[in-house]
């Protein structure tokens, strides 16, 4: 059984940002610790990666390190003494436990320690030799090998590895600043905060809950959503927004087809106050363009007349197809398409507007008390953070056991 002694995490992007890549690694280190507390983390940045020492659940590690964005790959390695036989004996060891029949290998030698006795091109044939010696019929292949042996000769030690495992690149959440996410139950808000969050952005997700129409099963689905976007970031402030009587004031006072789009404009009036109030930089939604009757360019030019902030939309130009492929791979999907109501769909008119107009927009907005409206909405939200802590997954799988 392979034991390893560190686990090397190499920075991808980060090597690129110049006067700011201090800033940029020291958010990776915090993230990194941030989702692996109990680990004892170094970080070297002279030599462009992080190093983890003695990781005692290598892949629970390994799995939570795939999802910290700001991470390019990571090999486990095993720290050698720093002598020749030393590593032959280890990497002899290593080659009989991994190598499986018809397997094809490269030896990757890099001397940083330039006094070592053998240089690269010399460790490559010492070190190929001994595999061939080591293993029948074993064959070297230089541009696509299966078994890729890597051997760093430092100062201290010496470094053996084989597996190079992809990270999830991007730039460490946090590095871009604050951005609300308007977090609905469904597939493409989820997926709009991940591709945020893997820009750098501090996402705090904005959920807009609206009893009795909307119920507690609804609320704890999104809830839920966010503790899988945790997995990306650490833990992310959850906030939600009362809107019963804000939807039932827009029902009673205008026309059916104008429902949607007054009833985007109040959330994004609220988001954008919570922004403010926040120091959020900007706004995060999942709209996709077309896909719904507010997601029309002229829908979208009514709805964002209300702010001035900037309002990202990361999936703007998928297809829903391309959005559902990416809600599988980071996990949302299966709670997303729960059948849960949220606030959009519950009042929602047989015939919404395409291409609603402005004026007769803010026509149907003089018989509303808007700035009370939002007042009292913002003045009445909750607060509350939101990890993914093994705790936290306990209570996921009780809710999910009482569907």
């Amino acid at each position: 059984m392979i034991i390893y002694s560190e686990i090397l995490v190499r920075y991808g992007e980060l090597s690129t940002k110049g006067k700011n890549r201090r800033n940029f690694i020291s958010a990776l280190e915090r993230n990194v610790r941030v989702n692996l507390p109990s680990q004892k983390v170094r970080f070297e940045r002279d030599h462009g990666h992080v190093v983890l020492t003695h990781p005692e659940d290598y892949a629970g590690i390994a799995e939570k390190l795939q999802k910290i964005f700001g991470i390019h790959s990571f090999s486990p390695v095993i720290k050698i003494e720093h002598n020749l036989q030393a590593l032959k004996d280890s990497l002899q060891a290593l080659v009989t436990e991994v190598y499986h029949p018809g397997q094809t290998f490269k030896i990757i030698s890099r001397r940083a320690d330039h006094s070592f006795e053998l240089d690269s091109p010399q460790l490559n044939q010492v070190l190929g030799d001994l595999v061939y010696d080591t293993l029948d019929f074993a064959k070297a292949d230089m541009k696509h090998a299966d078994l890729k042996f890597r051997v760093e000769v430092r100062d201290d030690a010496i470094y053996l590895s084989y597996e190079t495992i992809p990270g999830a690149g991007g730039l460490p959440v946090g590095t871009a600043g604050r951005g609300h996410l308007m977090l609905s139950g469904g597939i493409d808000s989820p997926v709009a905060g991940y591709l945020a969050m893997k820009r750098g952005v501090d996402i705090e997700a904005v959920h807009f809950a609206s009893p009795p129409y909307t119920s507690p099963g609804a609320l704890q689905k999104a809830k839920d959503l966010t503790r899988v976007l945790a997995q990306f970031g650490g833990s992310i402030q959850f906030i939600e927004v009362p809107f019963t009587e804000i939807q039932e004031n827009i029902r009673d006072k205008a026309p059916a087809e104008y429902l949607m789009t007054l009833t985007r404009r109040f959330m994004l009036r609220i988001v954008d106050q919570i922004r403010a109030q926040r120091d959020g930089k900007i706004i995060i939604n999942g709209e996709s363009l077309g896909q719904v009757a507010s997601q029309t360019l002229g829908s979208m030019e009514v709805i964002n007349a209300v702010t001035t902030t900037p309002i990202i939309r990361p999936v703007v130009t998928m297809d829903k197809l391309e959005i559902i492929d990416m809600a599988e791979k980071i996990g949302t999907f299966e709670l997303s398409i729960l059948p849960f109501e949220d606030c959009c769909t519950i009042f929602a008119p047989p015939n919404p507007k395409t291409n609603p107009k402005l004026d007769r927009a803010e026509a149907y907005e003089q018989k509303l008390d808007v700035e009370g409206l939002v007042a009292r909405a913002v003045s009445g939200i909750k607060v509350e953070e939101i990890s993914a802590s093994p705790e936290h997954k306990e209570e996921e799988e009780e809710f999910s056991d009482l569907l």
